[in-house]
C-alpha cells in the first residue's frame, strides 16, 4: 500500500558507538541504561543484529536524540560523495562496489568524511596549482576562489534545511504584525518604520535588477517596482530579519563546521533570512495544517498564502519540526543548461556536486511543457524510489524589451510519503515498471542499460568502436574484416 512504512532494518552501529563515546559510557554501563544484555549492545554496535523499535525508543529517550537521528539519509548523502571522489578520474584509482562503498559511509563515517575532505583538497590543491601555472593580467597569480555555495549547501543540509529557532521568532513575528495570508506587506513595512526608522521607498525603473538594496546610513530600504505584493512582503521579511535578529543568525552560523569562509558565512546568513522570510509568511503551524489539508496542492497553497509557486515549493522542503513534522521534501531548481541554483533537502536523495544530474530526471524534461505540473516516480541505482513533481517558472519580463530568467522547480519525496500528495492521484506508486531509472550523473553513475548515457559507467574502462571511431560506454568486440 502507498502509504506503508518502510519495513527495512536499521543498523545504527557506528551512530550508537558515537553517542555512546560522546557520553564517556562503555558497552556495559549503555546496556543497564537501556534495559538490554551487554551481547545484544555489543552486537548492535558491531553492526551484527539491527535495532527494535522499543529499544530504538529507548535509545531516543536515553541520549535525548530524535528518532530521525538514526534515519539512514545522512549515510546515504556521505555515500553519494564517497563515490564520487573514488570514481574521480584523476585519482587513477579501481573503484569498489556500490555496496562496499555503502558499507564503508554506514560502518566507517568518520573515515568515509576524512576521505571526501581530503580528496577536496587534492581537487582545490591541483586547481590552485593550475591557476598558479597561468598569471593574471598583472602578472600575479590567479588563485581560484572557493565555493561557498556548496559550503553553504551542506549547512542547510546538516540542518536537515529546518532551523527550529527562526521557525519560533517568525511565528511571534506574524502573531505580533496580525496580517492575513496574502496581506503581509504593509504591517512589516509599519514595523521596519516604527521600530528601525527604515523608509520603504521604490527603487527607479530599469536601475537595477536588485529586488532589495538597504542604504543602511539614510535609512532607506529600496525595492523593485516590479515585485508582486507577496515578493515584496517577502523582501521586508528578509530585511526585517536582518535587523532584528542578526544575533540568531550569527549563533546559528558562528560554529558551523561547513561554513569555512567570510563569503559562506555572508551567503549563509541571507539564506537563513529568505528561511526567516518564508517562515514569516508561512507560519509554520498554520502552513502544516493547509498543506496536509490539501493534500500538499502547491497552487491552493499559493493562492492562499500570497506568495508564488517556487516559495511555496521552498517552504514545503522545511517543514521537519520535531513532533510536528511534514512530508520530508526534497527541493531544486534548475535552468535549461542543468546548472543547479537551489537544493535543500530534508530526505536523503542527493545528486553529488562532482557527478552532474541525470537528464532523464523530470526536471528537465519540464522546460518542454512550460507552466505545467509533471510527474516522475524515479528510481535510484539502489533501488530507492522517489517521487517528484516538477513545473517551469519565468523571473522578470516587464516590458518587451525586458531579459527573462526561466528556471525548472522541483519537489520530491520517498515513495512511502507520496499518497500523501494530490499530484499522485492515478499514478501506479507501487508498480515498478512505472518508474524512470536515474542516476547520480553519468560521471559515477553505474547503470550499463541507459540510452541517455554521456559517459561511461561508473568503473568499467572506456572502449573505442575500431569501425565508427566513436567512445563507447561498454566493451566491444573488434570485427574482423
Amino acid at each position: 500500500m502507498p502509504g506503508r512504512p518502510a519495513t527495512g532494518k536499521v543498523y545504527a552501529h557506528a551512530k550508537l558507538r558515537r553517542l555512546r563515546r560522546e557520553r564517556g559510557m562503555n558497552q556495559v554501563d549503555m546496556a543497564r541504561a537501556l534495559g538490554i544484555s551487554t551481547s545484544y549492545a555489543n552486537q548492535i554496535e558491531q553492526g551484527t543484529r539491527p535495532l527494535t523499535v522499543p529499544v530504538l525508543l529507548r535509545i531516543a529517550e536515553v541520549f535525548g536524540v530524535d528518532a530521525e537521528f538514526f534515519s539512514q539519509a545522512d549515510e546515504d548523502r556521505l555515500a553519494a560523495d564517497l563515490r564520487a571522489a573514488l570514481a574521480d578520474e584523476a585519482c587513477g584509482v579501481p573503484l569498489p562496489a556500490a555496496e562496499e562503498i555503502t558499507e564503508a559511509a554506514r560502518g566507517h563515517p568518520e573515515v568515509a568524511r576524512a576521505l571526501v575532505a581530503l580528496h577536496r583538497r587534492y581537487r582545490d590543491a591541483a586547481e590552485q596549482a593550475a591557476a598558479l601555472a597561468a598569471p593574471g593580467p598583472d602578472g600575479g597569480a590567479v588563485l581560484p576562489p572557493g565555493e561557498p555555495h556548496d559550503e553553504v549547501r551542506d549547512f542547510f543540509y546538516a540542518h536537515h534545511n529546518h532551523f527550529e529557532a527562526l521557525d519560533t521568532e517568525a511565528e511571534h513575528t506574524a502573531a505580533a504584525a496580525q496580517s492575513g495570508p496574502g496581506g503581509a506587506a504593509e504591517p512589516l513595512a509599519a514595523r521596519l518604520a516604527g521600530r528601525h526608522g527604515v523608509r520603504v521607498v521604490p527603487a527607479a525603473p530599469g536601475r537595477a535588477a536588485d529586488a532589495r538594496r538597504f542604504d543602511a546610513a539614510n535609512g532607506l530600504l529600496f525595492l523593485s517596482p516590479w515585485l508582486s505584493d507577496g515578493q515584496r512582503a517577502f523582501q521586508l521579511a528578509t530585511q526585517l530579519a536582518l535587523l532584528e535578529h542578526g544575533p540568531l543568525l550569527d549563533a546559528l552560523t558562528g560554529g558551523a563546521a561547513e561554513l569555512t569562509s567570510a563569503e559562506s558565512v555572508a551567503l549563509a546568513r541571507i539564506g537563513l533570512a529568505n528561511y526567516f522570510a518564508g517562515a514569516l509568511l508561512m507560519p509554520y503551524a498554520a502552513f502544516l495544517a493547509a498543506a496536509e489539508e490539501g493534500r500538499y496542492d502547491i497552487e491552493l497553497l499559493s493562492a492562499r498564502f500570497g506568495v508564488g509557486f517556487e516559495t511555496v515549493c521552498h517552504r514545503l522542503s522545511t517543514l521537519q519540526r520535531t513532533g510536528h513534522r511534514g512530508v520530508p521534501f526534497s527541493f531544486l531548481r534548475a535552468d535549461r543548461a542543468g546548472n543547479i541554483s537551489k537544493r535543500q533537502s530534508a530526505t536523503g536523495f542527493h545528486f553529488s556536486r562532482l557527478g552532474g544530474t541525470c537528464p532523464l530526471w523530470t526536471v528537465y524534461e519540464a522546460f518542454s511543457a512550460r507552466g505545467r505540473i509533471l510527474t516522475q516516480v524515479a528510481e535510484m541505482p539502489d533501488g530507492k524510489r522517489y517521487f517528484w513533481i516538477a513545473r517551469t517558472v519565468t523571473r522578470g519580463g516587464y516590458g518587451h524589451h525586458a531579459p527573462r530568467a526561466e528556471f525548472a522547480v522541483a519537489l520530491g519525496c520517498g515513495i512511502r510519503h507520496a499518497h500523501k500528495l494530490v499530484y499522485a492521484e492515478g499514478v501506479a506508486l507501487d508498480d515498478p515498471r512505472a518508474a524512470t531509472p536515474i542516476g547520480l550523473g553519468c560521471r559515477i553513475c553505474e547503470r550499463r542499460d541507459c540510452a541517455q548515457r554521456a559517459r561511461p559507467p561508473a568503473g568499467s574502462r572506456l572502449a573505442i568502436d575500431p569501425d565508427r571511431r566513436t567512445h563507447v560506454p561498454y566493451p566491444v568486440e573488434r570485427r574482423t574484416p
